[in-house]
């Protein structure tokens, strides 16, 4: 490597000083800001919000200073499921509850992962170590995650265990959770001989830091609601897994997860696995079936419009989005034109060098489909608060889903034959640290 001269630094200042539209645009930038210059005013007034199917789902939810996305975008799928079986306009899961239960299964979870592979003498300096011991106790998760949650525990209203201050701000509980995990780890690598007990210490210890940030979650409430025509209703006493099983009655448990991997080594069809990605022993793997971009839509096309029900899809939530007027396009902003620079990476290669990954969940709740047949855009319900886009509604047109939605999750029964074959065969397995197993 050569250093960079005092020449070179002369040549590029005189390069881009020669540039009457460099200077144009360093102006307008440092005094507005990148997004305000770029923002492509044409695109921005035609992405209209007009669906030709739309659910109402009630008020946008908020998820606060958390990473609780993809458990809001899931309870958001279920609780329009309960609102209709409850006959209620407004109703919200506890999503303190579906996250405390996740960070202790996954307490459980990462420690027996990590103490096998340090029984079959996995060095503490591996890869695999080290990325294991980077990414614990974040809040991100899968659709199939918090499937194994609700299948194991249920869920209960909002009310009944609310939001508390570390719910809603969970850095510093995932900061003394992640050193306990650290510490667990750094004992398990100096006497081996008592992992077992280590394990077991460290799910008791992360069982306690849990309750008293979050509280003591209920067993079982006494459940009683008036509906939206004034009707009393009482269902006396019942258990979070009662409550799930009797008012979201929709087999979300049973559904299938679709991504779009670009990948050419990846083929189409193929199911695909994370190693070591998982929250509840003993529950459901989290895996992918591989597939067309287009077959994802005509999937969530079909469930809001044949089930009328909200859709959870994951996405690279960032490029190209204007997160005050809620809006998501392709050609939103015009960075290319201001820079003077190409951007030319299709999605395989944006995902193949770290350029883009699933970082955000959220629901399908509408979509405008065109007389042909193609959709033009689609409705989504985010989980940052009613204050932004349209009170927290989300528009997204359609170029911008094929390249940066990357999994959506459907029934089982919308696969065809070959898929739903595939889904009886082992799933190719890939590394921890592979961009589909990024977390939402």
């Amino acid at each position: 490597m050569t250093p960079l001269k005092e020449e070179t630094l002369n040549q590029l200042e005189q390069k881009f000083q020669s540039d009457d539209k460099n200077r144009i645009a360093m102006n307008a930038v440092t005094a507005a800001g990148i997004d305000e210059v770029a923002r492509n005013y044409d695109r921005a007034r035609l992405l209209q919000r007009r669906f030709s199917v739309s659910l109402d789902n009630g008020e946008a939810t908020h998820q606060d200073r958390s990473g609780r996305c993809w458990l809001f975008s899931s309870l958001n799928v279920a609780r329009y499921v309960a609102k209709k079986n409850l006959g209620l306009k407004e109703f919200e899961f506890s999503q303190n509850y579906a996250m405390y239960y996740d960070k202790l299964e996954r307490i459980n979870y990462f420690l027996k992962d990590v103490a096998a592979l340090v029984q079959a003498g996995e060095p503490s300096d591996s890869r695999l170590i080290q990325h294991l011991l980077s990414d614990v106790m974040g809040d991100g998760g899968q659709w199939t995650m918090a499937m194994n949650v609700y299948k194991k525990y249920g869920a209960v209203p909002k009310d009944l265990f609310p939001e508390t201050a570390s719910s809603k701000c969970t850095s510093q509980m995932n900061t003394q959770l992640r050193s306990l995990l650290h510490t667990a780890v750094s004992h398990m690598y100096a006497h081996p001989e008592n992992i077992d007990e280590i394990v077991a210490k460290g799910v008791e210890d992360g069982h306690r830091i849990l309750t008293i940030h979050l509280g003591t979650p209920p067993k079982s409430f006494d459940w009683e609601w008036t509906d939206k025509d004034g009707e009393f209703h009482r269902d006396g006493e019942i258990t979070p897994v009662e409550f799930w099983k009797k008012y979201v009655n929709a087999d979300l448990e049973d559904y299938v997860c679709l991504v779009d991997d670009p990948r050419a080594e990846h083929p189409k069809g193929k199911k695909i696995a994370i190693e070591h990605l998982g929250n509840v022993v003993g529950g459901d793997a989290t895996e992918y079936l591989n597939v067309p971009n287009q077959f994802m839509k005509d999937c969530v096309k079909r469930i809001l419009t044949e089930l009328e029900i909200p859709v959870w899809f994951g996405a690279d939530c960032h490029p190209m989005m204007d997160r005050v007027n809620g809006a998501w396009a392709t050609d939103l902003f015009e960075y290319d034109r201001v820079y003077n620079v190409d951007f030319d990476m299709d999605k395989e290669n944006r995902v193949r060098f770290a350029d883009s990954a699933m970082n955000h969940a959220m629901a399908f709740v509408g979509v405008d489909v065109a007389d042909d047949g193609s959709t033009r855009r689609w409705r989504v319900e985010n989980s940052w608060g009613t204050k932004i886009a349209d009170k927290g509604y989300f528009t997204m047109s359609d170029d911008w889903f094929t390249e940066f939605v990357y999994e959506v999750a459907v029934p089982k029964s919308f696969l065809p034959k070959e898929y739903l074959k595939e889904l009886e065969e082992p799933a190719i397995s890939l590394p921890a640290w592979d961009p589909m197993g990024a977390l939402a």
